[in-house]
């Protein structure tokens, strides 16, 4: 299996690079969402194994957020920026890929594992500021985004719904087109009191506030939120591609060579949140978005939350759930790291290691007793990492020791990547989703029923009143649910 060494040193064509900055007022609006699941998908959400300490419920909408890089401004002047990509053919097609832009280098599976030329590439220890084997990861640390306003900023009357990209427990995601800067993006719309039956509002608000403050490459970014009556809006980025599980299942497994190219983007993603001490907690195919480029976005912050030391909610994906999370003890941000593994597991070979017939319970021992058949095909130097990560000893676990996540980046299994032109995106992705730039193109994800119930209905709800709330008003204020969520 050849080294990820060309495709993480090559260089993307000016033409083919995607900008991600928010501010670019000419950069055209991604198209793409993480949607709600099919029957095969998983589901996260709070589980009941023992008693715990705290109770998170059922994960809002398995609608995932969507991936677009330019605000939806309710005025002309608001930009966004692109992520675009281009068709490619998978990896047991037997025809090279047809590239949609003639610019784009983008390589496609197949090249990855039949390389035409990498002699050329130089050593990834040659290069300053890159990481892997033997030299250290020197890129800065972005600091955490100030806060983005969001609140008030948009309302309905400034977009065009589309159609239905994904639905969930809470509500659904819809494509959308700003009727001022003509873009698209993705709308997620959860039901209030569907949010507040399944006692979500914290985590809902937890969403609202880290998906705020954050800002790098391989995240979702949200551009505004309001309210109504009965629903909550949260506006973000449309991620043309589809879901990475999509292209998993397609394909049954990923090449050594793929698998590292996705992992290393998480990877870099997973270092950001830490950094500003957020724990994701729901890694997994489901909620990595493909932008038009190829290049990942991690969507649905459900679960997302800010963590200095450590917590006990026991919440998630069965099958990625770390030990200390099922025996609902109290755990960090090493959890993320196990869930890398997981993820390094299925992308190689198609199933998560402890799964077994789908039954909760029995996925649950099995995480518990920690015991994970490799199959024979994997790379040693894949199997090495995965034995460091899926390990419940929290004193062998990467990412969890001294060296932090920089000991994830330096494994031998990374050592041909060149993390800081893999954040600025100056590579090329092993696959390109075939969909057209810039014009809502929504082809990659599956079709729904339209939402029957009229969107924007008036009401007591959110409340006209401002925050602090006394006890009386709350009691007796005709719709409470506005109270809930005053951030919205």
């Amino acid at each position: 299996m050849p080294s990820l060494g060309g495709l993480l040193r090559k260089k993307r064509t000016k033409d083919s690079q995607g900008t991600n900055d928010p501010t670019s007022p000419t950069s055209p609006v991604d198209a793409s969402s993480p949607l709600t699941p099919t029957t095969s998908k998983r589901t996260s959400g709070s589980f009941h194994l023992h008693t715990t300490k705290t109770n998170e419920s059922a994960k809002s909408a398995h609608t995932s957020n969507n991936s677009n890089n330019t605000p939806p401004a309710p005025s002309p002047a608001q930009h966004k920026a692109n992520d675009s990509m281009n068709p490619a053919a998978y990896a047991q097609q037997q025809h090279p890929p047809q590239q949609q832009t003639p610019s784009h280098n983008a390589p496609s599976i197949q090249n990855l594992i039949h390389p035409t030329n990498t002699s050329n590439a130089p050593s990834a220890a040659s290069r300053n500021g890159g990481g892997g084997g033997g030299g250290g990861v020197q890129f800065q640390t972005q600091p955490l985004n100030q806060a983005r306003v969001t609140k008030g900023k948009y309302s309905l009357t400034d977009f065009q719904i589309q159609r239905t990209l994904g639905t969930g427990s809470f509500g659904r995601v819809h494509l959308v087109q700003s009727k001022h800067n003509q873009r698209f993006y993705a709308v997620k719309v959860l039901k209030k009191a569907q949010v507040v039956k399944m006692k979500q509002v914290e985590h809902t608000n937890d969403e609202r506030r880290m998906l705020q403050q954050v800002k790098h490459p391989f995240l979702i970014t949200l551009w505004g939120t309001f309210q109504d009556s009965k629903n909550l809006y949260m506006v973000m980025d449309f991620v043309e591609g589809g879901e990475l599980f999509s292209l998993l299942r397609k394909s049954q497994r990923f090449p050594n060579p793929v698998a590292k190219f996705y992992a290393a983007e998480v990877t870099l993603a997973l270092d950001y949140l830490h950094s500003h001490n957020i724990i994701y907690r729901d890694l997994k195919p489901e909620n990595l978005l493909l932008d038009r480029h190829g290049h990942l976005k991690i969507t649905d912050f459900g679960f997302a939350k800010e963590v200095p030391d450590i917590t006990w909610t026991l919440c998630g994906t069965p099958d990625y759930l770390a030990p200390e999370v099922v025996a609902s003890k109290g755990y960090n941000k090493s959890v993320d790291w196990w869930s890398l593994g997981i993820l390094i597991f299925e992308m190689l070979c198609g199933f998560t290691p402890f799964w077994d017939g789908g039954s909760p319970m029995k996925i649950y021992e099995n995480i518990l007793k920690s015991r994970v058949k490799y199959p024979p095909y994997i790379h040693p130097d894949a199997h090495d990492l995965l034995q460091k990560l899926i390990t419940p000893d929290l004193t062998k676990r990467l990412g969890n020791l001294h060296g932090g996540s920089k000991d994830v980046m330096n494994h031998p299994w990374f050592a041909e990547v060149t993390w800081d032109r893999l954040q600025k995106k100056d590579i090329d992705a092993p696959y390109v989703p075939p969909v057209r730039a810039g014009v809502g193109d929504a082809s990659q994800f599956d079709k729904y029923p339209e939402e029957t119930e009229a969107y924007g209905q008036a009401g007591d709800d959110p409340c006209v009143k401002s925050p602090p709330y006394t006890v009386e008003h709350i009691l007796t204020c005709p719709n409470s649910h506005g109270h809930l969520f005053p951030d919205f």
